[in-house]
């Protein structure tokens, strides 16, 4: 056979083309980056105010050093949420530059001496970074492993270094590991927060100042320790105090926010002035309050009980803001159950713990249902410069107490097993407003009749009208961010105690029917966070924040029974496709080569 020296220099010349083609196109494409997010719930993709605070180098100018502790021989499930973590790292990294950097490490390498002393250092150090114990099953046997799901941050200013952790799963108690298999509800809320923890650890390093965020007292409102759970949720952001007016103008001079919760004292004129003014100067309210009142003890104790009309004040200041709460109770049929107090193992749905329906506005998209009991209804009054939207409604399934209501424990009993409290219970105009939000520019409550107290006053400036666009937000439940708190004595200070909340987070679940194990999760707390941030005009966590994430599980059974064949096919499929590619070859060299 005589060699064609023309056709194999042809050969060569474009095989070697090619080679240059794909060594010119992996050269370019390492040089630019794109990305196309084919998923539905875009779960590869960063928020656009991520996007936003990341490349404005007004929010950080400095590195920010992330060193991370999730790296090494790992189960698959925890693997993959290492590798999500590493995409959402290179995605910030991408955005943000060299402002960024980030190191996996292994807890678990090195000698033991370095080993403990690494893992005093992660648990110690700030809040520290709590271990995570493991079960899980290797090569058909159980193996334990301990974990630290976490990362320490790191952002120098002026020499000045500060130092952040961020914990991505849950930690356990020694000795109570958890099994992997019972792990997926974690990893897949962990994967829905990855990107809002890494954002908010990030905010709370390089945060220059903090806007004001003020808890009213003085009228019988919730105290510090019955909102300690509340308080900790936003003050990494905010700076938060207690004010009592004290008809005093200067009361909330600094003040940017003012939560007034469950006030149960009626409020003085001068206390009125001094909040209306307050909003005429474009501070923001957030008031959780009940017009009415009952004793619950009575309820359970009689069976039924009378409400009473609390006569604050405060919802005529609302009035003139667009909101009117009404003296009535909802009563909804998506309700969370009673436990009887004279039958231990009876349940009734509770009408009156409703838990209400989210709207469409951002700060409520993907909460958790929210839990209000004894909610009174809210109405809007059209005003010219307002714009009004309901936060919070009720079921479809619902319907008004008449006014300042008789409670009745029996009032369930009356509905029988599927509860229909109106004739069309699918029917969405049957829907209640319980929480409401108004926004825009205000007349004064007090025009033509301003405090005597206050109108000679050289300090007053009075205001007729709002100076600037503000907003008020109003829910008809007093007890919305309230804990339960109990005490111990302070080792440092002399008949002196520090308070606590109960270790059941109850913005998260309802404490009686958690000991009853009934699993009802509530987002009372992701919700409050929600309107705190939106209120203060911080919308940059809400896109974040209310992001979905679904994890479709993995069908085992399926799997097992499946196995077998495609374990066959793995075998088989190569070994065919060698075979038909050798039978194909061998039929072009004899068609080339035979005469």
């Amino acid at each position: 056979m005589k060699f064609n020296f023309t056709k194999g220099l042809y050969n060569w010349t474009v095989l070697g083309l090619l080679a240059a083609v794909l060594v010119l196109l992996n050269f370019i494409g390492s040089m630019l980056y794109f990305k196309l997010d084919m998923t539905k719930d875009q779960r590869y993709s960063l928020a656009n105010s991520t996007v936003n605070y990341l490349s404005d180098k007004k929010n950080f100018e400095n590195r920010i050093s992330i060193q991370i502790y999730l790296d090494g021989n790992m189960p698959s499930e925890l693997k993959n949420f290492q590798n999500a973590l590493k995409d959402k790292l290179k995605d910030f990294k991408r955005i943000a530059g060299t402002r960024i950097e980030f190191l996996f490490t292994d807890p678990n390498v090195g000698t033991e001496d370095e080993i403990n002393a690494l893992r005093a250092q992660l648990y110690d150090r700030g809040k520290g970074i709590l271990p995570l114990e493991i079960l899980y099953l290797k090569d058909g046997t159980q193996s334990q492993m301990l974990l630290f799901p976490g990362a320490l941050l790191s952002y120098s200013v002026n020499g000045i270094t500060k130092e952040g952790v961020v914990q991505f799963l849950p930690g356990t108690q020694p000795g109570r590991p958890y099994a992997l298999e019972q792990m997926s509800e974690m990893i897949e809320n962990a994967l829905n927060n990855l990107e809002y923890n890494l954002l908010s650890a990030m905010r709370r390093l390089t945060q220059t100042s903090k806007p004001t965020i003020a808890f009213l007292q003085g009228h019988g409102e919730l105290n510090p320790a019955e909102t300690m759970r509340a308080r900790a949720l936003i003050s990494p952001y905010y700076q938060i105090k207690d004010v009592a007016l004290n008809d005093s103008i200067a009361a909330l001079k600094d003040v940017d926010g003012l939560i007034i919760a469950d006030p149960q004292i009626p409020f003085s004129q001068k206390d009125l002035y001094l909040i209306d003014q307050f909003v005429m100067r474009g501070g923001k309210l957030l008031c959780f309050m009940n017009t009415l009142a009952l004793n619950e003890d009575t309820l359970n104790a009689t069976g039924m009980t009378h409400t009473t009309r609390k006569n604050l004040l405060l919802d005529r200041l609302l009035f003139d803001y667009g909101i009117k709460i009404k003296e009535n109770y909802v009563l909804d049929a998506n309700c969370a159950p009673k436990i009887v107090p004279f039958a231990e193992t009876a349940f009734l749905p509770w009408f009156y713990h409703m838990l209400a329906t989210p709207s469409l506005h951002p700060m409520t998209r993907n909460v958790d249902p929210i839990s209000l009991k004894y909610a009174n209804e809210i109405e809007f009054v059209q005003l010219p410069k307002a714009q009004l939207t309901p936060i919070l409604t009720s079921s479809s399934n619902s319907i008004p107490s008449g006014l300042q209501p008789l409670v009745n424990l029996a009032l369930p009993l009356n509905y029988g097993k599927n509860p229909k409290l109106v004739d069309n219970p699918e029917d969405p105009i049957n829907k209640l407003c319980v929480a409401g939000l108004s926004e825009g520019f205000y007349q004064s409550h007090f025009k033509n009749r301003i405090v005597a107290e206050f109108a000679n006053s050289k300090d007053a400036n009075y205001l007729e009208e709002s100076q600037k666009e503000t907003k008020i937000l109003v829910v008809g439940n007093g007890s919305f961010i309230r804990n339960s708190y109990d005490s111990i004595l302070d080792p440092q200070k002399i008949n002196s105690y520090l308070y606590r909340p109960i270790a059941i987070n109850e913005l998260k679940v309802d404490a009686e029917l958690a000991q009853r194990r009934i699993p009802i999760i509530f987002g009372n707390q992701e919700l409050f966070q929600n309107m705190v941030d939106y209120m203060m005009g911080d919308n940059s966590v809400l896109d974040i924040r209310s992001r979905q994430i679904d994890i479709k599980e993995i069908d085992k059974e399926k799997v097992k029974s499946s196995s077998l064949f495609y374990k066959s096919m793995n075998m088989m499929l190569p070994l065919l496709l060698i075979l038909a590619l050798a039978f194909v070859m061998n039929w072009i060299r004899q068609r080339r080569y035979t005469r």
